[in-house]
């Protein structure tokens, strides 16, 4: 019996992952994802005591002339001419920044504790770990007790709707080594990451009022990653997001009129066309979709039909994403030709894309992960401009073949079991 009220592990996870829940300083949620043999058979354990001096996070404050102010919760407004919502959460100007020329924090928030440090504000109490999941200190949703729920208007006038943005931010680091690239983790290590996406998948799923679970991985300086770490983000919206109500709209058009599922059969005709086919296993195919946007673009489907949700992967199908995402990251850097054959730290975005929670549309739904760099070669990256950021209408510097071709040369399509 899982000792978690909606995640279930399967056979490998019941007898090679470990999962240890505890609470930091300000009570924010922390889990310890060990496949350490040691931890995992509890001849070891971690450390579950943050010994920082942090305030609840919920805990009202003190202004500059003494007055009580209650926490602030994050708020979000309606955009009336696109009806997306937007989240506005003025705290994370605060969050510290390791990576890139603004860099403000001196130590590593990510890492683990290193006794007799200088900085001793990091967010892992042990001085080691294997994976581990948290909610973030500075996160764009909250949900804040006691905070309404209900609608109000800016200045009164109901064009302007706003409400609590009632969410949930996590943190997923998926290695203890501040320097490493998740391109050199063991696929053993990202089956671990895997089982990560898929227990928060499993658990935030029930918190009332969250509508989409959306785990991601920003990496690299110039997508704007703050901390230098191996890590990624679970957001958990208290909405459907723009993208994914956009491709709702257009799944349910397409079974409405055909019957069929339309992320179903654009997996069966890239597999039918061969082209764009960059990698495959026996659970899991890669390709670069025939519209595709970005100058390096790949989306990743599981095989079996009717997968909504991570957590509804099989163990088989969670080794073979593990093994698949390892592939996809190594071939990414070695995508652009630096001259010394070494390849790159590619900057790439990592985007699950899982059906919605409550949405009667999910049904019609695939579960399908779209990962891109905006990097068009070794020294030149596509900038957003005036179509894309002013309109949202991609003007592409490539072909989709042309990007599979380049996949072709790095390596086989067809990848073996061991690989």
């Amino acid at each position: 019996m899982s000792q978690f009220e909606n995640y279930e592990p399967g056979e490998y996870a019941k007898k090679n992952i470990r999962i240890t829940p505890t609470k930091l300083a300000d009570g924010r949620d922390f889990f310890y994802l060990d496949d350490d043999p040691d931890y995992v058979s509890g001849a070891k354990t971690r450390e579950l005591h943050d010994p920082r001096p942090l305030a609840d996070r919920f805990a009202p404050h003190k202004d500059a002339d003494g007055n009580e102010i209650p926490v602030q919760a994050p708020q979000m407004r309606r955009d009336p001419l696109t009806g997306d919502w937007i989240p506005m959460a003025t705290a994370r100007m605060n969050r510290p920044i390791t990576a890139g020329p603004g860099a403000t924090a001196k130590g590593n928030p990510l890492a683990a504790r290193k006794p007799g440090d200088p900085y001793q504000d990091g967010e892992v109490p042990d001085t080691d770990y294997n994976v581990v999941v948290f909610e973030n200190r500075f996160p764009s949703m909250q949900q804040v007790p006691g905070a309404p729920d209900a609608t109000s208007y800016i200045n009164g006038n109901p064009l302007w709707e706003k409400k609590i943005a009632a969410g949930r931010c996590e943190v997923i680091c998926f290695d203890p080594n501040e320097a490493g690239l998740p391109a050199n983790l063991p696929v053993s290590r990202l089956r671990t990451v895997v089982e990560g996406w898929a227990f928060r998948t499993a658990e935030n799923s029930k918190i009332d009022g969250i509508e989409q679970i959306f785990p991601f991985e920003n990496h690299g300086q110039e997508i704007g990653v703050s901390l230098a770490h191996p890590h990624g983000q679970i957001y958990c919206y208290p909405f459907i997001a723009p993208k994914m109500e956009q491709e709702l709209t257009h799944t349910q058009a397409y079974h409405e009129r055909t019957g069929g599922n339309l992320l179903k059969d654009i997996l069966a005709a890239e597999l039918d066309a061969e082209e764009r086919i960059v990698f495959r296993n026996r659970t899991w195919v890669a390709y670069v979709p025939a519209a595709a946007r970005w100058p390096l673009e790949v989306h990743v489907a599981p095989v079996r039909d009717g997968v909504l949700t991570i957590d509804q992967l099989n163990d088989d199908e969670r080794w073979g994403l593990a093994q698949m995402y390892s592939t996809l990251l190594k071939r990414g850097n070695a995508f652009f030709d630096t001259g010394d054959g070494k390849g790159m730290d590619l900057p790439y975005i990592s985007a699950w894309h899982q059906a919605p929670i409550h949405d009667a549309r999910r049904e019609n739904y695939r579960l399908n992960l779209q990962f891109f760099s905006f990097r068009r070669a070794a020294n030149k990256i596509k900038y957003l401009a005036g179509s894309e950021s002013g309109m949202a209408a991609w003007i592409s510097d490539t072909t989709p073949e042309k990007i599979a071709a380049r996949f072709h040369e790095l390596g086989p399509v067809d990848l073996e079991a061991d690989d």
